[in-house]
């Protein structure tokens, strides 16, 4: 239950967003998320502002910044305050390295954790619970390296290909 602020870098689909929000949800913590891509400081703001009510109840929060890299420094240095003052635990996700993209200030204040491209165990893990949720459904073992092949470790494009997959069968 003791939170640290922390960044996770890795490629593409290999769970970030679900390492934060079990995180959040294994300490009961508010869990609010901002992605860099979309979002400027009016949303750090309002995401202050959540974290600041939540503490007025006793309860501790959990901000992830998806794509936090492409948050300026500026921006990067808005979470400073809150991250010092206990106020939020600090996730950040990177496909980027963050010696060299996430501000050193930011940096210093938080572990990163290095995540990697999926193996083809786990994947096929993730094609066996689909399988097993479908129960209509067989997968034939050269589709299935097929489909592990063009996944490339990403578990997000595998589960976009398993999808595809399936809606074709169900048309037919």
């Amino acid at each position: 239950g003791n939170l640290h602020s922390f960044l996770l870098w890795g490629p593409p689909g290999v769970g970030k967003t679900t390492v934060a929000r079990m995180v959040a949800g294994y300490s009961d913590a508010l869990f609010l998320q901002i992605s860099a891509v979309f979002s400027g400081v009016k949303d750090i703001r309002e995401a202050i502002e959540q974290a600041k009510a939540a503490a007025g109840q006793e309860r501790a929060t959990v901000l992830f910044v998806d794509e936090i890299h492409r948050f300026n420094k500026s921006q990067q240095d808005a979470f400073l305050p809150h991250i010092e003052s206990g106020l939020i635990t600090f996730i950040g996700a990177t496909t980027e390295n963050p010696s060299f993209e996430v501000n050193k200030a930011l940096l210093s204040r938080c572990q990163v954790y290095t995540l990697k491209a999926l193996d083809d165990e786990a994947l096929k893990k993730i094609i066996d619970r689909v399988i097993t949720k479908q129960s209509n459904l067989n997968i034939e073992e050269t589709a299935q390296e097929t489909l592990l092949l063009f996944s490339s470790g990403d578990a997000r494009r595998l589960i976009n290909l398993l999808e595809m997959a399936i809606d074709q069968i169900t048309l037919q």
